[in-house]
């Protein structure tokens, strides 16, 4: 482990519209101490061609080509398998960092001696236009993260030093989420910047954007990865529905 090198995670499955600017927003940080490992999960677009011309510019990048496709779970577990930071942050291949994201984000992890944070976020549509902000909470349990999701995958830093490395859970569609948890049942409580410090894109056709499915998936996280009772799962899934409606400001 590198002693205050950022590991960022990015999974990559046919990114190629974006990737380059999901790159360019990491080579803007203002820390400059990272790593991006980029883990392609056999794209067939342009995005392997892209990548490779940043890993050529710059050796900080590195690029991981999966055997078969696995999904986005295997493809964060390798990247995170294969870094070398004391952080580990994650950025998926169509989001973006504003250029201070890493320099406030640590300093207020070290302030505050937490193992693992997170902080607002803005949402943009696919051509990249703003539309609002995630307003996340300035604290947070494990039985508070029970009732809503208020970490986006995007803002999400933890320390090695502090808590080792921590894989992703298996929980389709719901593993940043699941893994969150799986990660506050450790340390109890954590704190977030209420500061946006990345871009978060929504498409009209995401299962972030299918709140059926969502729901779907949320019980199935309460049932099978918490292995909560049935009336403990529907108090829990009673107040994610009413948070959802309060979620996006």
């Amino acid at each position: 482990m590198k002693k205050n090198l950022v590991s960022i995670v990015t999974p990559c499955y046919n990114a190629g519209k974006f990737i380059g600017q999901t790159i360019d927003s990491v080579l803007a940080q203002t820390h400059t101490h990272w790593e991006l490992i980029i883990v392609d999960d056999c794209s067939s677009d342009s995005s392997v061609e892209i990548i490779e011309r940043y890993t050529y510019r710059d050796n900080r990048i590195k690029l991981i080509r999966q055997p078969e496709n696995g999904g986005a779970v295997l493809a964060r577990n390798k990247a995170i398998e294969e870094a070398c930071g004391q952080y580990i942050a994650f950025l998926d291949a169509d989001d973006l960092w504003l250029p201070n994201k890493l320099e406030k984000q640590l300093v207020f992890m070290r302030e505050h001696d937490l193992a693992f944070t997170y902080s607002s976020y803005q949402l943009m549509n696919e051509s990249g236009e703003y539309l609002g902000e995630f307003l996340t909470q300035p604290q947070i349990s494990y039985h508070f993260l029970l009732k809503t999701n208020c970490i986006g995958c995007l803002t999400a830093i933890y320390d090695v030093e502090k808590i080792g490395k921590i894989y992703m859970q298996n929980a389709y569609k719901r593993e940043d989420y699941a893994t969150w948890l799986h990660i506050l049942k450790q340390i109890q409580s954590t704190q977030g910047m209420l500061e946006s410090t990345a871009q978060y894109r929504i498409y009209n056709h995401s299962v972030s954007a299918n709140k059926l499915k969502m729901a779907y998936y949320q019980w199935k996280v309460y049932r099978e990865n918490e292995h909560l009772g049935i009336f403990k799962s529907m108090y829990y899934f009673l107040n994610y529905a009413f948070y959802g409606f309060l979620k996006y400001k």
